[in-house]
């Protein structure tokens, strides 16, 4: 350890981010660090924010425990900088002892089958940052299809199909914002297909995310027998894994519900198993050139490992609009190594190495920019002990930085840069509660808890504005 006082960047203040800098404060070298949590967004958190569906419950809970760490007041929020515009790597080593990146994985992993490319073909992460209220993408998206298909059994996927088969009325409760209210309001949509490439004991999702389906009103789940199909490791895991069992189970009881309806819903959302998709297809009729029109799909069968085999058996579905759930991609950083191929900064236990495996002394990184995209919010707490228990061994030898007393705020606003704060953040926060409570009185006799502010001039204006807090949550000029 050291006696001197270390200053640590964060780049990135989602969940990784922040649960990085809340475990180096709480080290036995906290009391002797400044740390420094910077994002682009002018608002904290990230994924819980920007990468997850609106309708959540669970997120309100991870959102208290991510306030409660910043309210210690041990960690400083920077917003609204764009690591490598703003400030560049050289910067912080000139200002930081260390500089640990968490940056995150938001780009959608690629599927190349032919006409991915075709208009109505879409990303899962473009479409769950628009109806997030993204500052950086378009207020408006095409819900022009009556049916969908979503191809992924992840909860990404079950989050896209949710949402797009929800009537948005009763998303009201959300804190969605009103562009995206509007958008889904005008939707057209009677039918959306989930497609798995393995069986029913194999998905990826949750079952809290699958339980979530049947909340939805008006909406039908349809499955399909065929789609059935257990093999030897799935009958394994089904009698070892109580959440596959769970699963499975939910499924099956579905699958006999199913029979015993009278009234059909309005909006039907299909769970297809043993799927894989081969070719998205374009219509060329009546001026649609280049539109999607259907997707092709060879069905699979089970191998006894749980793995799958094409049946040479093709079927077609009439769709009009695609979306690709099938993982999320890291993006390259600016002065920093990339591994293109697994999309995450190259790195030994968080320490970033370059291409000769050498450890740049003071790069760290930590989520899933460190690992990949895997695992749920929870996993990126022992994935930042990790990287945090490196960089305090690496402490003796780290050399002390070029200019430790600048102030960053004040060198990012000579550069012209509008950094926000916590207490900026604090102010937005009840500026969109309130802008929830101007909503009165939902039909159900609910409330919405707020509407969030999508523009990033608007979001950077209320943060910067000299508001204070009362202890009722009220802002006051």
């Amino acid at each position: 350890m050291t006696d001197r006082t270390l200053r640590i960047a964060v780049i990135g203040a989602g969940p990784a981010g922040v649960y990085a800098a809340d475990i180096l404060s709480r080290s036995e070298q906290g009391e002797h660090v400044e740390i420094d949590l910077f994002d682009r967004y002018p608002a904290p958190f990230g994924l819980i924010r920007y990468g997850v569906a609106p309708d959540h419950p669970r997120i309100k809970g991870i959102v208290k425990a991510l306030h409660k760490v910043m309210e210690r007041g041990k960690i400083r929020f920077i917003g609204n900088v764009d690591y490598g515009t703003d400030l560049t790597r050289e910067d912080l080593q000139r200002h930081y002892d260390a500089v640990i990146f968490s940056t995150g994985a938001i780009d959608d992993a690629a599927l190349n089958i032919p006409g991915i490319e075709l208009d109505g073909s879409f990303g899962a992460a473009d479409f769950v940052s628009w109806y997030d209220g993204h500052p950086d993408y378009p207020r408006e998206w095409p819900l022009d299809a009556q049916k969908v298909a979503v191809l992924g059994n992840g909860n990404v996927a079950l989050d896209v199909a949710r949402v797009l088969s929800k009537h948005a009325d009763d998303l009201l409760e959300t804190e969605i914002p009103d562009n995206v209210y509007q958008g889904l309001k005008s939707s057209p949509v009677t039918d959306v297909h989930v497609f798995g490439r393995r069986g029913p004991a194999q998905v990826k999702f949750t079952p809290l995310e699958l339980r979530e389906l049947a909340h939805s009103k008006d909406v039908d789940i349809v499955l399909y027998e065929e789609d059935f199909e257990f093999d030897e490791a799935s009958d394994e895991a089904i009698k070892t894994n109580n959440q596959v069992k769970t699963m499975v189970n939910t499924l099956a009881n579905w699958l006999v519900e199913q029979e015993e309806r009278t009234e059909p819903a309005s909006r039907r959302l299909h769970l297809h198993f043993l799927h894989s998709p081969v070719e998205i297809g374009g219509d060329t009729d009546s001026g649609r050139d280049g539109k999607v029109s259907g997707i092709r799909f060879e069905r699979q069968e089970l191998d006894g490992s749980g793995n799958v085999r094409g049946t040479g058996e093709y079927v077609d579905y009439d769709v009009q609009a695609v979306y690709r759930a099938i993982g999320y991609f890291g993006s390259p950083l600016a002065e920093v190594p990339f591994d293109a191929e697994r999309g995450v900064i190259p790195n030994q236990a968080g320490r970033v190495v370059d291409e000769n495996g050498e450890h740049l002394t003071g790069i760290y990184a930590t989520g899933w920019i460190k690992r990949g995209p895997v695992g749920l919010i929870g996993h990126t707490k022992g994935d930042a002990s990790e990287t945090i228990g490196c960089l305090l061994e690496d402490l003796p030898s780290l050399p002390a930085p070029a200019e430790p007393g600048v102030d960053v705020v004040e060198l990012l606003e000579s550069r012209g840069v509008e950094p926000t704060s916590w207490d900026g953040w604090i102010a937005l926060d009840a500026h969109e509660r309130s802008l929830g409570e101007g909503w009165g009185e939902l039909p159900d006799g609910g409330i919405r808890e707020r509407v969030k502010v999508v523009p990033r001039e608007e979001m950077v204006r209320v943060s910067r504005a000299l508001e204070t807090v009362d202890a009722a949550g009220k802002a006051d000029r």
